[in-house]
C-alpha cells in the first residue's frame, strides 16, 4: 500500500466520536527528508500514521497536534533547521531546511472530501489534485478545492482561478505554492498533484521475478505478473500481487491494458516469447520497458525484430532499457530484483540514478515554485521511507 492509502485506511478506522488531526507538510524552502504532501495522521489517543521526517519533529508535532485536537483550530508550524535554533529547541534536525507544517481537524467534511480524493487516486490510473489554504487572512486554513481523477471538481472557489490552477497542476503533474490577491488581502495555497501508484507488469513468472513482485509491492506500486506459459500454480506463486495473467506472449496487449504510467519489465528466459513481446510492446508509449539478459542478446532481438520490418524508429528504441537494471554488481535473484526495481524508480523520476554525493544541488531538485513566498512570516518553532532505504542499499 502507499503512505497515502495507509492514511486513508487508518482514518476510516476511525470509531464515531473519535478525534484526530490532520498534519502535512505543504512548503519547503531547502532540504528536507520529506517532500510537500508527505501526511500523518495523530489520533487524540496519540496514535500515528505516516512521517513527516526521518523521526525528527514527528515528536513535536504530536504535541501541537493536541491543541489542534482539543481546540478545533487548524495551526501553521515553521521547522527551521537552518541555524542552530533547532539544537535550542531539542530537535537536533539538521537537514539545513525550512519546513512549513500545516495541522487541521481530521473530523471535518474538507478532511473526508480529501481522503476521497486520496482513495480514487490510488485506484485509479490518473492524477487528482488538491488547493490547500495554509496562510490567509479571512480565510480557514485547510484543504479546500479538489479536483478528482475523472475531472470532477469539488469544494469551494477559494480564488476565481482556483479549479484551472488545479487542473493546470495535474495537466503539468507539477505541485506548486501560490498567493492569490483577494478583496481581503492574500491566500498562500498548496496546490498539490496527487499520482496514482506506479503500475509495473511484469511479463515473466519465474523463481527471480519473485523478489522483484515482492520489492515492488513494498513500495506500494500496482503490480501484475503475466505468466507467458500460462502455468495455474503461478497465481498461488504471485498472490501478493495485484493481478496475475496466464496468457500467452501474443495475447498479451489483448488482454492486459497498457498506458503511459505503466512500467513494464520482460523476464521470460525465453527468446521466441520475448520477441514476440518486443514486437508489441516496443511501439507502445510506456514509462519503461526492461529486458532481462545480456547486452548481446538483446541486440539480436532487435536484428530479428528488424529482419522482419524496420518499423521501430529511435524513439522506441530510446525506452528500452537492456540489459535491465542499475550496476550495482547484483548476482542473486534478491539483488537482481534490487537493481532492476531501482532503475525503474529513477527512470519514473526523471534521475540517472547516480549517486547523491555527486549531485549538484537539491537532492529533491525543488524549483523556487514549490517554496513559500519569501516575505510572509511564519510562527517560529515550540519545545513511508521505504524508497529511502532502496536507495541507501543501493549504494552499499
Amino acid at each position: 500500500m502507499t503512505e497515502g492509502q495507509i492514511i486513508v485506511e487508518a482514518f476510516r478506522r476511525l470509531v464515531p466520536g473519535q478525534r484526530a488531526a490532520l498534519a502535512t507538510i505543504v512548503s519547503l524552502e531547502g532540504s528536507s527528508y520529506r517532500r510537500p504532501g508527505a501526511r500523518m495522521l495523530i489520533t487524540d489517543n496519540g496514535e500515528t500514521t505516516g512521517a513527516l521526517s526521518a523521526g525528527c519533529f514527528e515528536h513535536d508535532v504530536c504535541e501541537r497536534a493536541k491543541k489542534v485536537i482539543s481546540t478545533g483550530e487548524p495551526a501553521l508550524v515553521k521547522y527551521d533547521t537552518t541555524n542552530d535554533d533547532d539544537l535550542v529547541w531539542g530537535l537536533g534536525l539538521g537537514c539545513d531546511g525550512v519546513v512549513h507544517v500545516l495541522i487541521e481537524p481530521a473530523t471535518n467534511e474538507r478532511i473526508s472530501g480529501l481522503m476521497q480524493l486520496l482513495s480514487e487516486c490510488s485506484e485509479s490510473d490518473s492524477c487528482g489534485a488538491i488547493a490547500t489554504v495554509f496562510r490567509a487572512n479571512n480565510e480557514s486554513l485547510g484543504a479546500a478545492a479538489f479536483v478528482y481523477p475523472d475531472g470532477t471538481i469539488d469544494g469551494h472557489s477559494i480564488a476565481p482561478s482556483i479549479f484551472d490552477d488545479l487542473h493546470e497542476a495535474v495537466s503539468n503533474e507539477n505541485s506548486t505554492v501560490k498567493r492569490y490577491e483577494t478583496a481581503d488581502g492574500y491566500l498562500d495555497v498548496f496546490l498539490e498533484v496527487v499520482r496514482p501508484p506506479a503500475r509495473l507488469v511484469i511479463l515473466g513468472a519465474g523463481h527471480d521475478a519473485t523478489p522483484v513482485a515482492r520489492l515492488a509491492k513494498g513500495l506500494g506500486w500496482h503490480t501484475s505478473v503475466v505468466d507467458t506459459r500460462a502455468r495455474a500454480v503461478s497465481r498461488e506463486r504471485f498472490k501478493e500481487a495485484d493481478a496475475v495473467w496466464l496468457c500467452r506472449p501474443e495475447d498479451v496487449t489483448k488482454q492486459i491494458t497498457f498506458s503511459e504510467r505503466t512500467a513494464v519489465v520482460m523476464m521470460t528466459h525465453n527468446y521466441l516469447h520475448d520477441l514476440e513481446l518486443l514486437r508489441q510492446l516496443l511501439p507502445l508509449r510506456l514509462s519503461y520497458l526492461g529486458c532481462l539478459g545480456p547486452k548481446k542478446r538483446t541486440e539480436r532481438l532487435l536484428l530479428d525484430l528488424a529482419a522482419e520490418d524496420a518499423w521501430f524508429v529511435r524513439a522506441d528504441l530510446a525506452r528500452l532499457h537492456a540489459p535491465v537494471g542499475l550496476d550495482i554488481g547484483a548476482e542473486t535473484a534478491e539483488e537482481i530484483a534490487l537493481s532492476i526495481v531501482s532503475e525503474i524508480k529513477a527512470v519514473l523520476s526523471q534521475r540517472e540514478g547516480g549517486k547523491l554525493r555527486q549531485r549538484k544541488g537539491s537532492i529533491h531538485g525543488w524549483s523556487r515554485a514549490m517554496m513559500l513566498p519569501t516575505f510572509v512570516e511564519m510562527d517560529q518553532p515550540m519545545a513511508g521511507f521505504t524508497t529511502v532505504a532502496m536507495s541507501a542499499v543501493c549504494e552499499v
